[in-house]
């Protein structure tokens, strides 16, 4: 049986434009297509994540700009990025739902030389993908789907509010000890550095 015809809702969410949907699984049950949809479009998006964080640690491996600890974490993070998106399109096939690959944009951070530059990155990223997951699961609520809302704030919402804290409070530390947006680099780069230590070995 074919999925009722709803009015669909507006959304700012990353959507699967060429998305093809399983309206016709047989373990597809109560699963509007606009959650599939958006489901499809917000993995993408992780993965995009992914790939800027690890773009992101590509820079600080770099001989004139070697900060080992700072390119494990955004490594670190980047890898649990992925592991978001993975368990995001594992959750869309439990639901009978479909992914439809699509190229994943450059990540833009070629002009990054400091840490002080990529840490703005990460927590304006963070901060972007709270936003989507929060309508991600207005989205499923408006569309009488509880349980992808439950998963969305259980295991996408909820973790990310202790990592925007964690970014916000390097970034806070990095201006006290003089990092700066340029590669002129210095002490303030070291402490940073230093600092990553008990992230990576947490």
């Amino acid at each position: 049986m074919s999925e009722p015809r709803v009015k669909r809702i507006k959304t700012c969410l990353p959507l699967c434009k060429t998305h093809f949907s399983s309206a016709g699984s047989q373990v597809r049950q109560n699963f509007p297509t606009a959650v599939e949809e958006s489901l499809c479009g917000v993995s993408t998006f992780l993965m995009e994540v992914s790939y800027k964080l690890e773009a992101l640690a590509k820079i600080f491996e770099q001989s004139d700009l070697s900060l080992p600890r700072v390119a494990a974490y955004f490594h670190q993070e980047s890898v649990k990025e992925l592991e978001r998106a993975e368990a995001m399109l594992q959750y869309l096939s439990q639901r009978g739902g479909k992914f439809c690959g699509k190229n994943i944009q450059r990540p833009g951070t070629e002009n990054v030389c400091a840490v002080l530059p990529a840490l703005e990155i990460m927590l304006n990223q963070w901060k972007e993908e709270m936003s989507v997951m929060v309508e991600l699961n207005q989205l499923a609520r408006e569309y009488g789907d509880p349980h992808t809302a439950s998963v969305i704030k259980s295991q996408f919402i909820e973790p990310l509010v202790p990592k925007v804290k964690l970014v916000g409070d390097l970034l806070t530390s990095a201006h006290r000890v003089g990092c700066t947006s340029d590669s002129a680099g210095g002490f303030g780069e070291y402490l940073i550095d230093q600092l990553q230590e008990t992230l990576t070995t947490a």
